[in-house]
């Protein structure tokens, strides 16, 4: 994933990407020479030739080809019928849920947007939601990007613009002028080219041992209020371990712990032979894992499973609690989360892993500071893929509903600052950094983007309110 040299003539560098057409992302490709990180900066900078920064800040709205309700029925394709209505319902909430949602529509519309050809390592569906606190394997806390259903390389500015973009779609949720709204966009996207440029001074072990702790976000606190509601914010995340939520989601039956039905967000599958695949499945998962972790993992033993809804944009796909328990019956709780392919597939090309559970896992090791433990993967018998992960490890998003506009742009520093740190993992920094620069010029034109984006995405959650009312689509509203 380096930067494609610009040579006289080079026409390689798109516009916007080609069409899948077999090719899979993340393929090994021929050793490029070494360069220097002065040459990798003159290279970005000359790609602005190509693709003039001011060119990211536009958005023309799509033509009537675009159906909206078409590419999210096309999303659901694969889902359970029966959860597609709660799904549509979380996204009616507001814009900012809808765009929660709809990570396949903002794929579909990014495709068709400018680009330099450069990728790195995409987070696929990075909005500010998408980045939280969690539990190191060392018990630290760290906060970083927590969600890579469609991780997958693809170019640097999907990632910025989705990040961008849904700042200035809360902001305006959050009853926030237009004006604070494009501030907080900007803010993030300023932080991420700045930060940027200074990974691309480091080494590359320097990046990788790089990580946003609880210390370094205390002293980036502005004042003491803020350090106050953070330090607060940490200690949230501290109780939030597996032996809080167990006493919450389970109970005693004939003298053994069940999983406690709640449909329907959680249930069990009324399958025979249900057990028994999921037997089959955690011993395909255990071979994901390296030795040291199976002999962790041999400690617990299968207690009960079932289904449990998340989120907004995986509503639908199968998601799976199990429980499980060690000799003297401490729990384990593992979430199985059903991997599709990326919705950035078509356009940016399939993933290296036939095994769309191993997309998602390689995905999160090479963007994340540290991962989970027992993070994994398998296929069920049935033939579809999983990851695995830990159902709670210290993990909180957040609350960013009260934001105020300061508030709200402080996160955007941190939330641009982890970005770029993640791209840097995998991508050319310096390349991108010759290209972005040290001005302020990319960071505006992203500024115009988010806002008319923002603008695009009230219209969609729209048309999805319209379809709703006119009976195309089904809708089940929960009580929040």
């Amino acid at each position: 994933m380096r930067l494609t040299p610009l040579t006289s003539g080079d026409d390689s560098i798109m516009a916007s990407p080609k069409k899948a057409s077999g090719k899979k992302a993340g393929s090994p490709e021929p050793a490029n020479q070494f360069r220097s990180r002065e040459e990798l900066l003159d290279i970005g900078r000359r790609l602005r030739q190509k693709i003039p920064r001011e060119a990211h800040g536009q958005w023309k709205a799509p033509g009537r080809g675009r159906d909206v309700i078409a590419i999210l029925e096309k999303s659901n394709s694969d889902r359970l019928k029966e959860l597609v209505p709660i799904r549509y319902g979380r996204m009616l909430r507001s814009p900012f849920t809808f765009l929660r949602g709809s990570a396949a529509l903002m794929a579909h519309d990014l495709a068709g947007a400018p680009h330099i050809g450069v990728n790195v390592q995409a987070c696929g569906d990075c909005h500010l939601l998408n980045f939280g606190l969690f539990a190191t394997p060392e018990r630290n806390l760290v906060f970083d990007l927590n969600d890579f259903d469609e991780t997958l390389p693809a170019p640097w500015e999907w990632d910025i613009k989705r990040l961008a973009a849904s700042f200035a779609v809360a902001a305006r949720d959050g009853g926030l002028s237009d004006v604070r709204a494009r501030d907080a966009a900007v803010t993030c996207v300023r932080s991420y080219r700045e930060n940027l440029r200074a990974y691309s001074k480091m080494s590359p072990l320097e990046v990788w041992y790089s990580r946003l702790d609880t210390d370094a976000l205390l002293d980036m606190a502005p004042d003491a209020k803020a350090r106050k509601f953070r330090q607060q914010l940490f200690d949230r995340a501290r109780e939030r371990v597996m032996e809080s939520a167990f006493p919450k989601i389970t109970e005693q039956v004939a003298g053994q712990p069940r999983i406690i039905d709640q449909p329907p967000i959680i249930y069990h599958v009324a399958e025979a032979d249900f057990m028994q695949r999921v037997q089959r499945a955690l011993a395909d998962y255990r071979k994901s894992l390296t030795d040291d972790r199976r002999v962790l993992f041999d400690r617990y033993r299968l207690a009960d499973a079932a289904m449990k809804v998340v989120g907004i944009g995986s509503v639908g796909t199968r998601c799976f609690i199990v429980l499980m328990f060690s000799e003297e019956n401490h729990p384990l709780i593992l979430q199985f989360k059903e991997s599709c392919h990326s919705v950035l597939a078509p356009y940016a090309g399939k993933s290296q892993y036939d095994h769309q559970g191993q997309r998602v896992v390689m995905g999160q090791r090479l963007m994340q500071s540290s991962s989970d433990i027992f993070l994994g993967w398998t296929r069920s018998p049935g033939g579809r893929d999983f990851f695995v992960r830990q159902l709670r490890d210290m993990k909180l998003s957040v609350p960013v509903d009260n934001f105020s506009a300061a508030q709200l742009e402080r996160y955007a520093e941190i939330c641009g600052l982890t970005l770029a740190r993640a791209h840097a993992k995998s991508g050319d920094a310096a390349g991108i950094s010759g290209y972005l620069g040290k001005g302020d010029t990319f960071d505006e034109a992203m500024g115009n983007f988010a806002l008319l984006y923002a603008d695009q995405t009230e219209r969609d959650h729209g048309v999805l309110a319209k379809a709703m009312r006119a009976g195309r689509v089904k809708v089940l509203l929960e009580d929040e």
